[in-house]
C-alpha cells in the first residue's frame, strides 16, 4: 500500500502505478456529479457546462450556504459521500464522455465501472462515511456553481481543494475491485467458519 497526492489535471501516467488499497490525495479541482447529472449528460445528450477531462468528479449532494455579503458565493457547511452503486448503471459511459479520471464515492461500484477504469484509465476510491464536515474543511474555495436548477444536492459544484482525503483506491485503472475481493475473501472464510460452528450448535425442530 502507497500514499500520493493527486493533483489535476491527473494524466494517465499519474495512475498507472496505483493499485486498490492504496491511499490518495486529491489537490485541485472536484466537481459533485450524482444520479442527475449522469443522467442528463448520458441519457438526455445535453453538454456539461464544464469539461471534466482530466478531473475529479464526487457523488456528493452537499450542504452549501450562500453568503449574505456575496451573492452567488458559496461556502460548503457539510459534504459526505454518496452510495456509489447509484451512479453504476451509467457510470462506464460517463468516465468514456468525458475523460475523468478520478471518482470519489462512498461504498464500492461494479463490474460496469471496473470496465470503465480498464478501458479509459481511471479510477474509482471511497472517501470515509461519516466525516462530512472533515471533507468541507478540506474545500478551499468553491468557485461556481452549475445546473442548480436540479437542485443543491444534484448540482454540479466545482470546487476546488487541498489535500482532500484520505482515499481508499477501490477500482484501479487494470480493473481490479477491491470490495469484490474482499468479498470474494469473506464468502471463501465465512463458509469454512459456518461449517465448524454448525458442529457445535442444536436447535429444536
Amino acid at each position: 500500500m502507497s500514499t500520493k497526492t493527486l493533483t489535476t489535471p491527473i494524466k494517465n501516467e499519474d495512475l498507472e502505478d496505483l493499485t486498490i488499497g492504496d491511499v490518495i490525495f486529491l489537490d485541485g479541482y472536484l466537481i459533485t456529479s450524482r444520479d442527475d447529472v449522469h443522467h442528463r449528460h448520458i441519457h438526455q445528450g445535453k453538454d456539461l457546462p464544464i469539461d471534466l477531462a482530466g478531473k475529479a468528479i464526487f457523488h456528493a449532494g452537499p450542504i452549501m450556504q450562500e453568503r449574505k455579503d456575496q451573492p452567488g458565493k458559496y461556502d460548503v457547511i457539510s459534504i459526505g459521500p454518496t452510495t456509489s452503486m447509484r451512479m453504476e448503471k451509467l457510470q462506464k459511459e460517463f468516465l468514456e464522455a468525458t475523460g475523468v479520471k478520478l471518482v470519489v464515492g462512498k461504498g464500492g461500484m461494479g463490474p460496469k465501472t471496473a470496465e470503465g477504469c480498464k478501458a479509459y484509465k481511471a479510477i474509482h476510491t471511497v472517501f470515509p462515511g461519516g466525516c462530512a464536515v472533515l471533507a468541507a474543511s478540506r474545500v478551499e474555495d468553491v468557485e461556481s456553481v452549475e445546473w442548480l436548477d436540479l437542485g443543491m444536492p444534484e448540482a454540479m459544484w466545482v470546487m476546488r481543494v487541498k489535500q482532500f482525503g484520505p482515499l481508499i483506491v477501490s477500482i484501479d485503472t487494470k480493473g481490479n475491485n477491491l470490495f469484490e475481493k474482499n468479498k470474494a475473501m469473506f464468502n471463501e472464510k465465512k463458509e469454512k467458519v459456518v461449517a465448524e460452528i454448525v458442529k457445535h450448535v442444536d436447535y429444536l425442530d
